[in-house]
């Protein structure tokens, strides 16, 4: 006689197969049956300060007005002040291979980046510099440099 061709194995995965489909079709059906409140018992709502809640809303309560245009999205913006654009300062760093450094300026201690196109001489590290400041793409560019 031929053996048949299920083993135990096969047999087992097989009702494990099929309990699992029965299980999911209880489930579903349980889903359908315990609906619950339906569609009002998903509503959410959002209070005055953001948070979500379960409960509407007071229409009693006084709503707060707010501009729409004094509300600033991002940063804000910087406003162009008046610089003098003759300032005095010193070499901190630079890379004369990549073209390019940066400005120790002395009465502010601020750095400002300085490239190899902005240069009338010729500079060096710890060289003293009189420069005049533009607005480049990330901030203020030292230009026109000069050694003192």
């Amino acid at each position: 006689m031929a053996k048949s061709q299920q083993t135990y194995n096969k047999k087992e995965i097989e009702k494990k197969r099929l309990k699992k489909r029965q299980d999911k079709l209880a489930k579903k059906e349980d889903r359908k049956s315990n609906t619950g409140g339906g569609f009002d018992s998903m509503i959410a709502y959002v209070d005055e300060y953001g948070r979500i809640t379960d409960t509407p809303p007071d229409p009693t309560k006084k709503k707060k007005v707010i501009d729409a245009d004094s509300i600033e999205i991002g940063v804000s913006k910087r406003v162009n002040e008046e610089v003098n654009p003759f300032r005095k300062g010193k070499v901190s760093f630079f890379d004369t291979s990549k073209g390019y450094g940066f400005i120790l300026d002395t009465d502010n201690q601020e750095k400002y980046f300085v490239h190899v196109s902005g240069l009338i001489d010729e500079i060096g590290e710890n060289d003293k510099v009189s420069f005049e400041l533009e607005q480049g793409q990330k901030g203020l560019n030292a230009v026109r440099v000069k050694k003192v």
